[in-house]
């Protein structure tokens, strides 16, 4: 190691620290011989120690210190002294006493000088005399364990105390406001071998820190020595205000979205029965409602729904549309007004084919919050995030939608190990299911999609146009791209995992 270039780094907190090494080693000492505040001694420790020049260490010790009492007993003495003092020319009651100590000060007293036979208590004309003794007249002539520990140079660490000086504490901290005890950081600093040649090769001279626009107008800055940048050295790491890792991810693909082309489309998570499955062509007695597991909604417990729209709905699973029979039961008109939080995002789905603004043809996306009472583990939520849309255009078939799809997986998953299996949704024929390969998940489902059936089109829309739909689960496409396991981590509020997550 290059002494000299070392001597150039060294900041002018390091310079001054470092000239007090030989002799001092505790960090108040240095702060006093130094003349420079706490902050600034701590930071040129820490460089130094950084560069190998010394070793900074740092343990814990109890110290004993004077508390309010403490300082004043000091300087006037303690109170059995006093007690003691008021009694040497007569005896003195009570009542006379309390002129001496305060009620406080008086009970200690009494109580002290009792145990040590100091004093004699007596009952003259009603009233209680107290008296001193021969043994007292000794104890007022000699200088207590407690009034010697009083004179210690305080703070006093604990365990370098005698046994005799131990007991004196004791007896002082039963008694109130006289010695407080607490934990200290004890800080020492050491020279290493480096240190030590440094301090033997010299650290003084003149270093300018800055260059100023007047030496660079003058020339002056040929003529001085600058202290060298030292780009090795460890620095704070500092945890910048950013966006949430997830919200920045849907953020971007909202953008991608966009970009595609795509209009948003957007509705409430509060929803009814209707929009979020009837009007999909699920049948109210159907047991493919059972997998949405829906949270219903107390109060209010009916919402309001466009009778025309109900009433085509209605027809479609009663007795069919487009040459379909329906489901030939009752529907319940009742049942499909109940609020419940929004299972899936194909209601958004269902609400524009039923807009005045829907455009054919036109291709629409959501990124859509939904609810479901679910079993909560690494790659299931109760409350989760979908994206899904539509492309509504006449001549539409299954090959544009897997090609779709495939554009998606690529796209927002950075895969191209997909799966396309047959699936089943009431609202769709044929219909697929997504799956994408996780390198430390494995085989993950990213969503279903499927072309909208007529029975649920034409109610809406009011003649049948083909519609693609498709609904991923865009959660678990942020796992991929945040190199997350856990899904759960995507609503984390731990700190440390938000500071240290990666941003795309």
């Amino acid at each position: 190691m290059d002494i000299k270039k070392l001597i150039d780094k060294l900041h002018p907190y390091e310079r001054t620290v470092l000239q007090h090494l030989a002799t001092t080693v505790s960090f108040d000492d240095l702060v006093k011989a130094t003349r420079l505040k706490d902050v600034e001694v701590m930071r040129g420790l820490q460089w130094l120690a950084n560069k190998k020049i010394i070793i900074l260490k740092e343990e814990l010790k109890e110290v004993a210190e004077l508390d309010k009492n403490g300082r004043h007993y000091l300087e006037k003495g303690l109170p059995e002294k006093k007690f003691l003092q008021s009694l040497i020319k007569e005896p003195k009651t009570l009542e006379q006493l309390k002129e001496v100590l305060n009620k406080n000060e008086l009970n200690v007293a009494l109580g002290l000088l009792k145990s040590k036979a100091a004093i004699e208590i007596s009952k003259k004309a009603g009233k209680t005399q107290i008296k001193i003794t021969p043994a007292g007249k000794t104890f007022l002539q000699k200088e207590s364990l407690e009034e010697q520990f009083l004179k210690k140079h305080f703070p006093v660490e604990i365990k370098t105390l005698k046994p005799e000086e131990k007991h004196a504490l004791e007896l002082l901290k039963k008694r109130k406001g006289i010695i407080k005890t607490k934990l200290l950081k004890l800080r020492t600093a050491q020279l290493t071998d480096l240190g030590k040649k440094i301090l033997k090769t010299g650290i003084k001279g003149k270093y300018e820190e800055i260059l100023t626009p007047e030496m660079l107008a003058k020339g002056t800055w040929k003529d001085k020595k600058f202290r060298a940048y030292d780009v090795e050295i460890n620095v704070p790491e500092i945890s910048a205000g950013k966006k949430q890792h997830y919200r920045r991810f849907l953020d971007e693909v909202r953008t991608k979205f966009l970009a595609l082309g795509f209009k948003e489309m957007d509705g409430p998570i509060v929803e009814t029965d209707f929009w979020d499955m009837d009007a999909l062509y699920m049948p109210q007695f159907h047991s493919a409602r059972d997998i949405h597991q829906a949270y219903y909604i107390k109060d209010p417990v009916y919402g309001k729904i466009d009778e025309k729209i109900v009433k085509r709905v209605k027809e479609a699973h009663e007795k069919g549309v487009a040459g379909s029979t329906g489901w030939q039961y009752k529907f319940d008109e009742k049942q499909t007004q109940r609020h419940i939080l929004r299972t899936q995002g194909t209601a958004c789905s269902a609400r524009m084919l039923a807009s005045k603004q829907l455009e054919i043809p036109g291709k629409y996306f959501g990124i859509t919050r939904c609810f479901r009472y679910d079993v909560v583990d690494a790659t299931h939520n109760c409350d989760f995030y979908q994206v899904e849309g539509i492309v509504v255009e006449e001549g539409m078939n299954l090959k544009h939608l897997f090609g779709l799809l495939k554009m998606f997986a690529k796209e927002f998953a950075e895969t191209d190990e997909i799966k396309l299996v047959p699936g089943y949704f009431p609202f769709t024929e044929p219909s697929v299911e997504l799956f994408a390969k996780h390198p430390k998940l494995g085989w993950i489902e990213l969503g279903g999609a499927g072309i909208f059936r007529p029975e649920m089109v034409v109610p809406l829309l009011g003649k049948f146009v083909p519609v693609l739909a498709w609904g991923i689960g865009i959660d678990r496409i942020a796992m991929f791209k945040l190199g997350i396991k856990d899904i759960r981590q995507l609503f984390s509020h731990d700190l440390e995992f938000l500071r240290k997550i990666k941003l795309i």
